[in-house]
């Protein structure tokens, strides 16, 4: 499951340095793998977008590394959509044309690549459905996406009955439409607040899960439900980001429990201070070991180890977590996504403090 936001920063230097030797940066163009030797498999990794952090920070040398480990001479074909469904194609088709084994593709739209999914396996080109699902597909790696949306939704709810509320406003800011996860999430948290006894007093699906949309729309509502408004259900950090900007600029005090997803650093800071309720933790190391795994059993003629099926598609999904203040040092601190000393920046040390987050 966003933003102009601070890079994740120190996950793995040794890890970028290896994804220079390994790894071509894709381009408009579909990337360049360079040139291969003696038959080695080409892997071709098509994330879709950068403005969520996580794919340029985590999954992208994450799964460099977990490739290096299962095929020491695979080589890897990269590139980023910036969230253009074309573009993504023509990617997919240039890795096609320069050899590509298997695609792993993240799909800016799962309708739309249908059309890469079609072409690939014209060309008994296996493809790998990575974070997002997409029909026909021969492998998906993923997390339990409604378990998601119900995760924030109930983690919301908590927040509010501990505060002492029953009964208020929401407003639910859902991400991309194009995003076939982002369905999913919408799914399992309406699934918890339709019964909460809170009122979704707004809804927003946010086009291309921008930030800005998020924020422009936020602002737009606060005139109408400024004043009964108790908690904001957004479905990543980026829309999380761009609703606490608009209820600042909007002069709502005290800020309303505001949910999120994915664990970008500025989310969990914005948790340290107080700002953002919760984020949902996807352990991408994981996710990316068996996307890669998968790929290459695929590439080699074999079957990806599954754990289930999604519609007919053999299947790994994770567990998520929620992250709140009272658990970042034993989740994203723990895993080694980032230090303490990432997170504790002097704007956020007293804070840290008060929240009991201090180096050992």
């Amino acid at each position: 499951m966003s933003v102009s936001a601070t890079r994740l920063v120190g996950l793995g230097i040794a890890v970028s340095a290896l994804a220079v030797s390994l790894v071509a940066c894709g381009s408009d163009n579909g990337g360049d793998s360079g040139s291969g030797s003696g038959g080695a498999k080409k892997i071709a990794l098509l994330l879709p977008e950068s403005k969520t952090t996580r794919y340029e920070a985590l999954d992208r040398p994450l799964f460099t590394e977990a490739l290096k480990a299962a095929c020491a001479d695979c080589q890897l074909i990269y590139s980023n959509a910036d969230q253009d469904a074309a573009k993504q194609q023509t990617q997919a088709e240039a890795a096609l044309t320069q050899g590509a084994n298997v695609l792993v593709l993240d799909p800016v739209d799962g309708k739309a690549a249908a059309a890469v999914v079609s072409s690939a396996k014209a060309q008994n080109v296996p493809v790998v459905a990575y974070d997002r699902f997409i029909e026909n597909a021969n492998y998906y790696v993923s997390f339990e996406n409604e378990a998601v949306g119900k995760l924030q939704a109930q983690t919301l709810v908590d927040d509010l009955k501990a505060a002492g509320k029953t009964s208020g406003n929401l407003a639910m800011i859902n991400g991309a439409p194009t995003d076939p996860n982002a369905a999913d999430f919408k799914k399992g948290a309406h699934s918890v607040l339709d019964s909460s006894g809170f009122k979704i007093a707004a809804e927003f699906d946010t086009p291309d899960w921008s930030p800005d949309k998020a924020q422009a729309w936020m602002e737009g509502q606060l005139s109408a439900i400024k004043n009964g408004l108790v908690g904001v259900y957004a479905a990543n950090d980026g829309t999380a980001g761009g609703a606490i900007a608009a209820l600042k600029g909007g002069g709502v005090t005290p800020l309303p429990p505001v949910t999120g997803q994915d664990s970008e650093l500025a989310a969990i800071q914005r948790i340290v201070a107080g700002d953002q309720a919760m984020t949902i933790y996807k352990a991408v190391k994981p996710q990316a070991e068996a996307a890669a795994k998968g790929a290459v059993a695929l590439a080699n003629g074999g079957k990806p180890e599954s754990t289930t099926e999604k519609s007919g598609v053999p299947s790994t999904i994770l567990d998520p977590v929620a992250v709140t203040k009272a658990n970042i040092k034993d989740t994203v601190v723990k895993d080694n996504i980032y230090k303490v000393s990432d997170i504790c920046t002097a704007a956020f040390a007293a804070a840290c403090t008060a929240a009991g987050l201090t180096a050992n």
